[in-house]
Protein backbone atom coordinates (compact mmCIF):
# COMPACT_ATOMS: atom_id res chain seq x y z
CA UNK A 1 0.00 0.00 0.00
CA UNK A 2 2.70 2.48 0.85
CA UNK A 3 4.74 1.61 -2.33
CA UNK A 4 1.44 2.36 -4.11
CA UNK A 5 0.83 5.92 -2.31
CA UNK A 6 4.53 6.93 -3.33
CA UNK A 7 3.87 5.81 -7.23
CA UNK A 8 1.19 7.70 -7.24
CA UNK A 9 2.45 11.08 -5.43
CA UNK A 10 5.55 10.57 -7.37
CA UNK A 11 3.53 11.12 -10.48
CA UNK A 12 1.88 14.09 -9.28
CA UNK A 13 5.32 15.98 -8.97
CA UNK A 14 6.14 18.52 -11.31
CA UNK A 15 8.94 17.64 -13.57
CA UNK A 16 11.48 20.40 -14.22
CA UNK A 17 10.31 21.01 -17.32
CA UNK A 18 6.34 21.42 -16.20
CA UNK A 19 8.19 24.09 -13.68
CA UNK A 20 9.90 25.82 -15.78
CA UNK A 21 6.61 26.14 -18.52
CA UNK A 22 4.91 27.01 -15.28
CA UNK A 23 6.83 29.96 -14.58
CA UNK A 24 7.19 31.20 -18.03
CA UNK A 25 3.71 30.67 -18.62
CA UNK A 26 2.80 32.67 -14.96
CA UNK A 27 5.49 35.56 -15.95
CA UNK A 28 4.48 35.72 -19.51
CA UNK A 29 0.80 36.16 -18.53
CA UNK A 30 0.75 38.43 -16.00
CA UNK A 31 2.38 40.76 -18.17
CA UNK A 32 0.51 40.09 -21.72
CA UNK A 33 -2.85 38.92 -20.32
CA UNK A 34 -3.30 40.54 -16.75
CA UNK A 35 -7.32 40.67 -16.07
CA UNK A 36 -7.35 44.06 -17.02
CA UNK A 37 -7.12 42.82 -20.05
CA UNK A 38 -10.11 40.99 -20.11
CA UNK A 39 -12.27 43.87 -19.16
CA UNK A 40 -10.50 45.78 -22.18
CA UNK A 41 -11.29 43.31 -24.60
CA UNK A 42 -14.88 43.23 -23.39
CA UNK A 43 -15.18 47.10 -23.58
CA UNK A 44 -13.46 46.68 -27.01
CA UNK A 45 -16.15 44.73 -27.91
CA UNK A 46 -13.55 41.72 -28.35
CA UNK A 47 -13.85 38.05 -27.59
CA UNK A 48 -10.30 37.92 -27.57
CA UNK A 49 -6.95 39.84 -28.67
CA UNK A 50 -5.84 38.57 -32.00
CA UNK A 51 -2.04 39.70 -31.08
CA UNK A 52 -1.68 37.45 -27.90
CA UNK A 53 -3.47 34.55 -29.27
CA UNK A 54 -0.07 35.27 -32.01
CA UNK A 55 2.26 35.15 -29.18
CA UNK A 56 1.08 31.88 -28.03
CA UNK A 57 1.52 30.72 -31.12
CA UNK A 58 5.05 31.50 -31.09
CA UNK A 59 5.64 30.46 -27.59
CA UNK A 60 4.45 26.95 -28.59
CA UNK A 61 1.44 26.98 -27.21
CA UNK A 62 -1.21 26.40 -29.81
CA UNK A 63 0.99 23.02 -30.62
CA UNK A 64 0.96 21.57 -27.40
CA UNK A 65 -0.80 18.33 -28.09
CA UNK A 66 0.12 18.50 -32.16
CA UNK A 67 3.19 15.88 -33.45
CA UNK A 68 6.40 16.98 -33.93
CA UNK A 69 6.35 15.58 -37.31
CA UNK A 70 3.15 18.02 -38.02
CA UNK A 71 5.17 21.27 -36.41
CA UNK A 72 3.98 21.15 -33.42
CA UNK A 73 5.75 20.85 -29.76
CA UNK A 74 3.89 17.58 -28.72
CA UNK A 75 4.87 18.21 -24.60
CA UNK A 76 1.30 16.32 -23.67
CA UNK A 77 -2.21 16.45 -21.69
CA UNK A 78 -0.43 17.44 -18.26
CA UNK A 79 1.64 20.37 -19.67
CA UNK A 80 -1.78 21.60 -21.91
CA UNK A 81 -3.16 21.73 -18.24
CA UNK A 82 -0.27 23.81 -16.64
CA UNK A 83 -1.06 26.20 -19.72
CA UNK A 84 -4.70 26.31 -19.30
CA UNK A 85 -4.34 26.57 -15.16
CA UNK A 86 -1.93 29.59 -15.68
CA UNK A 87 -4.81 31.24 -18.10
CA UNK A 88 -7.32 30.81 -15.68
CA UNK A 89 -5.62 32.42 -12.91
CA UNK A 90 -5.66 35.98 -15.53
CA UNK A 91 -8.48 35.34 -16.95
CA UNK A 92 -7.03 35.35 -19.84
CA UNK A 93 -8.95 34.77 -23.20
CA UNK A 94 -7.96 32.76 -26.61
CA UNK A 95 -9.42 29.66 -28.30
CA UNK A 96 -6.70 26.95 -26.21
CA UNK A 97 -9.30 24.91 -25.38
CA UNK A 98 -11.57 24.91 -28.58
CA UNK A 99 -8.50 24.79 -31.00
CA UNK A 100 -4.94 23.81 -29.26
CA UNK A 101 -6.85 21.43 -27.24
CA UNK A 102 -10.11 19.87 -28.27
CA UNK A 103 -9.77 19.84 -31.89
CA UNK A 104 -5.99 18.72 -32.13
CA UNK A 105 -6.93 16.29 -30.12
CA UNK A 106 -9.59 15.01 -32.63
CA UNK A 107 -7.82 15.92 -35.56
CA UNK A 108 -4.24 13.47 -34.20
CA UNK A 109 -6.53 10.80 -34.02
CA UNK A 110 -8.05 11.09 -38.08
CA UNK A 111 -4.06 9.98 -39.69
CA UNK A 112 -1.72 11.05 -41.92
CA UNK A 113 -5.05 12.59 -43.65
CA UNK A 114 -5.32 15.41 -40.52
CA UNK A 115 -1.85 16.84 -41.00
CA UNK A 116 -2.18 19.81 -42.79
CA UNK A 117 -5.10 20.95 -40.10
CA UNK A 118 -2.74 20.31 -37.29
CA UNK A 119 -0.35 21.97 -38.75
CA UNK A 120 -2.42 25.43 -39.14
CA UNK A 121 -3.16 24.94 -35.50
CA UNK A 122 0.69 24.69 -34.31
CA UNK A 123 1.54 27.95 -36.50
CA UNK A 124 -1.34 29.55 -34.91
CA UNK A 125 -3.25 29.77 -38.20
CA UNK A 126 -6.47 28.06 -37.48
CA UNK A 127 -8.77 28.27 -35.01
CA UNK A 128 -11.40 25.71 -34.26
CA UNK A 129 -15.50 25.88 -32.34
CA UNK A 130 -16.74 22.56 -30.99
CA UNK A 131 -20.54 22.60 -31.96
CA UNK A 132 -21.84 20.75 -30.14
CA UNK A 133 -25.05 20.70 -27.34
CA UNK A 134 -28.71 21.85 -28.61
CA UNK A 135 -30.11 22.13 -25.43
CA UNK A 136 -29.02 24.09 -22.31
CA UNK A 137 -26.88 20.82 -20.88
CA UNK A 138 -24.00 18.79 -22.21
CA UNK A 139 -25.47 15.90 -24.03
CA UNK A 140 -23.78 14.54 -26.46
CA UNK A 141 -25.94 11.74 -27.35
CA UNK A 142 -29.32 14.34 -27.62
CA UNK A 143 -27.79 15.03 -30.98
CA UNK A 144 -31.05 15.67 -33.23
CA UNK A 145 -29.12 18.40 -35.77
CA UNK A 146 -29.52 16.18 -38.85
CA UNK A 147 -27.28 15.48 -41.63
CA UNK A 148 -29.27 13.85 -44.70
CA UNK A 149 -27.05 11.85 -47.60
CA UNK A 150 -27.74 13.85 -50.83
CA UNK A 151 -25.84 12.04 -53.08
CA UNK A 152 -22.22 11.80 -52.79
CA UNK A 153 -22.92 14.56 -50.18
CA UNK A 154 -24.44 15.38 -46.82
CA UNK A 155 -26.56 18.77 -45.84
CA UNK A 156 -26.62 19.25 -42.20
CA UNK A 157 -29.88 21.07 -41.16
CA UNK A 158 -30.05 22.39 -37.44
CA UNK A 159 -29.54 24.31 -34.58
CA UNK A 160 -26.50 24.33 -32.11
CA UNK A 161 -27.00 26.17 -29.02
CA UNK A 162 -23.82 27.68 -27.37
CA UNK A 163 -20.61 27.37 -29.09
CA UNK A 164 -17.51 28.25 -27.93
CA UNK A 165 -15.28 30.55 -30.27
CA UNK A 166 -18.40 30.17 -32.40
CA UNK A 167 -18.77 33.63 -34.25
CA UNK A 168 -14.73 34.04 -34.34
CA UNK A 169 -13.39 30.24 -35.31
CA UNK A 170 -12.18 29.70 -39.05
CA UNK A 171 -13.95 25.94 -38.94
CA UNK A 172 -16.34 24.02 -37.00
CA UNK A 173 -16.18 20.65 -35.84
CA UNK A 174 -19.97 19.51 -35.65
CA UNK A 175 -21.61 16.28 -34.54
CA UNK A 176 -24.60 15.54 -36.29
CA UNK A 177 -27.23 12.71 -36.61
CA UNK A 178 -27.12 10.62 -39.65
CA UNK A 179 -29.00 7.73 -38.74
CA UNK A 180 -31.28 6.80 -35.67
CA UNK A 181 -33.04 9.24 -33.35
CA UNK A 182 -31.88 11.99 -30.64
CA UNK A 183 -31.18 9.96 -27.85
CA UNK A 184 -29.07 6.88 -29.68
CA UNK A 185 -24.75 6.58 -28.44
CA UNK A 186 -25.23 5.31 -32.47
CA UNK A 187 -26.11 7.15 -35.51
CA UNK A 188 -23.73 10.02 -35.00
CA UNK A 189 -20.84 11.47 -37.12
CA UNK A 190 -18.57 13.86 -36.93
CA UNK A 191 -17.51 16.66 -39.46
CA UNK A 192 -14.51 19.27 -40.04
CA UNK A 193 -16.17 21.83 -41.84
CA UNK A 194 -15.20 25.84 -43.17
CA UNK A 195 -16.83 27.79 -40.64
CA UNK A 196 -17.35 30.25 -43.91
CA UNK A 197 -19.56 27.54 -45.66
CA UNK A 198 -22.89 28.41 -47.65
CA UNK A 199 -25.82 27.81 -45.06
CA UNK A 200 -23.99 28.75 -41.89
CA UNK A 201 -25.18 31.65 -39.74
CA UNK A 202 -23.30 32.26 -36.79
CA UNK A 203 -24.92 34.66 -34.37
CA UNK A 204 -22.97 35.94 -31.50
CA UNK A 205 -24.29 35.87 -27.78
CA UNK A 206 -23.65 37.59 -24.99
CA UNK A 207 -22.55 36.49 -22.14
CA UNK A 208 -21.73 36.76 -18.66
CA UNK A 209 -18.13 35.69 -19.11
CA UNK A 210 -17.71 38.31 -21.50
CA UNK A 211 -15.92 35.17 -23.94
CA UNK A 212 -17.07 34.40 -27.59
CA UNK A 213 -20.04 32.27 -28.01
CA UNK A 214 -22.32 31.81 -30.84
CA UNK A 215 -25.61 30.11 -31.43
CA UNK A 216 -25.12 27.96 -35.36
CA UNK A 217 -27.89 27.72 -37.51
CA UNK A 218 -27.33 24.69 -40.25
CA UNK A 219 -29.37 25.30 -43.27
CA UNK A 220 -28.50 22.63 -45.78
CA UNK A 221 -24.96 23.45 -45.22
CA UNK A 222 -22.96 21.15 -47.61
CA UNK A 223 -20.44 18.66 -46.22
CA UNK A 224 -18.43 15.47 -48.02
CA UNK A 225 -16.86 11.90 -46.78
CA UNK A 226 -13.73 14.00 -46.62
CA UNK A 227 -15.64 15.96 -44.17
CA UNK A 228 -16.27 13.20 -41.78
CA UNK A 229 -13.70 13.27 -39.01
CA UNK A 230 -13.48 9.11 -37.80
CA UNK A 231 -16.09 6.78 -39.39
CA UNK A 232 -19.92 7.13 -39.96
CA UNK A 233 -22.44 6.73 -37.36
CA UNK A 234 -19.56 6.48 -34.73
CA UNK A 235 -18.80 10.57 -34.49
CA UNK A 236 -18.62 10.08 -30.88
CA UNK A 237 -15.20 7.49 -30.76
CA UNK A 238 -13.63 10.22 -32.84
CA UNK A 239 -15.12 13.32 -30.45
CA UNK A 240 -13.99 11.23 -27.15
CA UNK A 241 -10.41 12.13 -27.31
CA UNK A 242 -11.33 16.05 -27.56
CA UNK A 243 -13.76 15.96 -24.73
CA UNK A 244 -11.03 14.26 -22.52
CA UNK A 245 -8.63 16.39 -23.48
CA UNK A 246 -10.60 19.38 -23.56
CA UNK A 247 -12.54 18.40 -20.02
CA UNK A 248 -9.15 17.61 -18.49
CA UNK A 249 -7.85 21.64 -19.81
CA UNK A 250 -11.35 23.46 -18.02
CA UNK A 251 -10.45 21.54 -14.89
CA UNK A 252 -7.22 23.29 -14.88
CA UNK A 253 -8.10 26.62 -16.02
CA UNK A 254 -10.87 26.71 -13.09
CA UNK A 255 -8.64 25.64 -10.85
CA UNK A 256 -6.38 28.19 -11.97
CA UNK A 257 -9.44 30.56 -11.31
CA UNK A 258 -9.41 29.32 -7.93
CA UNK A 259 -5.82 30.04 -7.19
CA UNK A 260 -6.50 33.68 -9.01
CA UNK A 261 -9.06 34.51 -6.96
CA UNK A 262 -7.85 33.29 -3.67
CA UNK A 263 -4.57 35.28 -4.22
CA UNK A 264 -6.57 38.61 -4.53
CA UNK A 265 -9.02 37.73 -2.12
CA UNK A 266 -5.41 37.10 0.41
CA UNK A 267 -4.05 40.79 -0.44
CA UNK A 268 -6.87 41.89 0.36
CA UNK A 269 -7.60 40.68 3.94
CA UNK A 270 -3.69 41.51 4.34
CA UNK A 271 -4.59 45.68 3.42
CA UNK A 272 -8.32 46.07 4.29
CA UNK A 273 -8.74 47.37 7.83
CA UNK A 274 -11.24 47.18 10.06
CA UNK A 275 -11.82 48.04 14.27
CA UNK A 276 -8.21 49.09 14.09
CA UNK A 277 -7.07 45.73 12.82
CA UNK A 278 -6.38 43.87 9.08
CA UNK A 279 -9.07 41.87 8.42
CA UNK A 280 -7.39 39.29 7.78
CA UNK A 281 -6.37 38.36 11.45
CA UNK A 282 -10.14 37.80 12.10
CA UNK A 283 -9.85 33.83 13.05
CA UNK A 284 -13.08 33.39 11.45
CA UNK A 285 -11.63 34.63 8.29
CA UNK A 286 -8.35 32.46 8.56
CA UNK A 287 -10.57 29.67 9.15
CA UNK A 288 -12.32 30.18 5.66
CA UNK A 289 -8.99 31.02 4.17
CA UNK A 290 -7.17 27.94 5.07
CA UNK A 291 -10.37 25.70 4.01
CA UNK A 292 -10.05 26.68 0.50
CA UNK A 293 -6.15 26.48 0.07
CA UNK A 294 -6.96 23.07 1.58
CA UNK A 295 -9.42 22.32 -1.35
CA UNK A 296 -7.72 23.90 -4.09
CA UNK A 297 -5.02 21.77 -3.11
CA UNK A 298 -6.60 18.47 -3.11
CA UNK A 299 -8.33 19.93 -6.73
CA UNK A 300 -4.43 20.42 -8.41
CA UNK A 301 -3.75 17.09 -7.11
CA UNK A 302 -6.77 15.89 -9.18
CA UNK A 303 -6.32 17.57 -12.10
CA UNK A 304 -2.20 16.65 -12.65
CA UNK A 305 -3.54 13.24 -12.43
CA UNK A 306 -6.02 13.42 -15.20
CA UNK A 307 -3.00 15.13 -17.46
CA UNK A 308 -1.01 12.67 -16.50
CA UNK A 309 -3.64 9.54 -17.22
CA UNK A 310 -4.48 11.18 -20.41
CA UNK A 311 -0.85 11.31 -21.54
CA UNK A 312 -0.03 7.52 -20.54
CA UNK A 313 -3.32 5.40 -20.55
CA UNK A 314 -5.87 7.46 -22.37
CA UNK A 315 -8.30 4.43 -22.60
CA UNK A 316 -8.14 4.82 -18.89
CA UNK A 317 -9.01 8.64 -18.78
CA UNK A 318 -13.03 8.94 -18.13
CA UNK A 319 -12.86 8.51 -14.33
CA UNK A 320 -9.69 10.61 -13.78
CA UNK A 321 -11.14 13.09 -16.10
CA UNK A 322 -14.84 13.67 -14.55
CA UNK A 323 -13.17 13.06 -10.94
CA UNK A 324 -10.88 16.77 -12.25
CA UNK A 325 -13.77 18.23 -13.66
CA UNK A 326 -16.08 17.69 -11.24
CA UNK A 327 -14.37 18.99 -8.47
CA UNK A 328 -12.47 21.60 -10.30
CA UNK A 329 -16.36 23.31 -10.71
CA UNK A 330 -17.07 23.02 -6.96
CA UNK A 331 -13.75 24.03 -6.19
CA UNK A 332 -14.15 27.46 -8.35
CA UNK A 333 -17.78 27.88 -7.21
CA UNK A 334 -16.07 27.96 -3.56
CA UNK A 335 -13.06 30.62 -4.45
CA UNK A 336 -15.39 32.98 -6.17
CA UNK A 337 -18.55 32.71 -3.27
CA UNK A 338 -15.90 33.33 -0.97
CA UNK A 339 -13.74 35.65 -2.91
CA UNK A 340 -17.45 38.24 -3.31
CA UNK A 341 -18.01 38.15 0.47
CA UNK A 342 -14.50 38.66 1.81
CA UNK A 343 -14.63 41.36 -0.45
CA UNK A 344 -17.60 43.22 0.80
CA UNK A 345 -19.70 45.33 -1.40
CA UNK A 346 -17.03 46.06 -3.25
CA UNK A 347 -16.95 42.34 -4.28
CA UNK A 348 -20.19 42.59 -6.59
CA UNK A 349 -19.75 46.00 -8.34
CA UNK A 350 -17.80 45.97 -11.98
CA UNK A 351 -15.22 48.39 -10.50
CA UNK A 352 -13.96 45.67 -9.45
CA UNK A 353 -11.97 42.78 -11.04
CA UNK A 354 -13.19 39.92 -8.80
CA UNK A 355 -16.59 39.52 -10.37
CA UNK A 356 -15.15 38.39 -13.43
CA UNK A 357 -14.06 35.11 -11.90
CA UNK A 358 -17.27 34.86 -10.40
CA UNK A 359 -18.58 35.04 -14.03
CA UNK A 360 -15.99 32.84 -15.70
CA UNK A 361 -16.53 30.22 -13.10
CA UNK A 362 -20.13 29.95 -13.80
CA UNK A 363 -19.93 29.59 -17.82
CA UNK A 364 -16.33 26.87 -17.06
CA UNK A 365 -18.55 24.75 -14.66
CA UNK A 366 -21.45 24.09 -17.18
CA UNK A 367 -19.53 23.57 -20.50
CA UNK A 368 -18.99 20.50 -21.20
CA UNK A 369 -20.74 18.81 -18.53
CA UNK A 370 -21.36 20.10 -15.17
CA UNK A 371 -20.86 18.38 -11.61
CA UNK A 372 -24.35 16.69 -11.71
CA UNK A 373 -23.26 15.28 -15.01
CA UNK A 374 -19.49 14.06 -13.92
CA UNK A 375 -20.74 12.95 -10.75
CA UNK A 376 -23.19 10.12 -12.39
CA UNK A 377 -20.16 8.87 -14.48
CA UNK A 378 -18.30 8.34 -11.08
CA UNK A 379 -20.89 6.90 -9.13
CA UNK A 380 -21.50 4.56 -12.17
CA UNK A 381 -17.66 3.86 -12.27
CA UNK A 382 -17.92 3.16 -8.55
CA UNK A 383 -21.19 0.59 -8.84
CA UNK A 384 -23.56 3.27 -7.29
Amino acid sequence: MNAQINAMTQSLLETEDEVMLRDAARGFLADAAPVSALRANRDAGRAHDPALWAEMAQMGWTGVLVPEDAGGADMGHRAAGILAEEMGRTLAASPFLSTAVIAASVLRKAGPRATGALQAIAAGDATYALALDEGPKFAPAATAMRAARQGNAFRLSGIKAFVADGSTAGRVLVLARTSGVAGDADGLTLFDIDAARAGLDRQALSTIDSRDHARLVFDAVEATGDDIMGELDNGLAALRPGLHAGQAALAAELTGLAGGAAAITLGYLKDRRQFDRTIGSFQALQHRAAHLWSEIEVTASAIANAGRVLDHTPGDASLAVSLAKARAAQTAKLAVSEAVQMHGGIGMTDAHDIGFFMKRARVGAEWLGDYGHHAAIIAAARGF
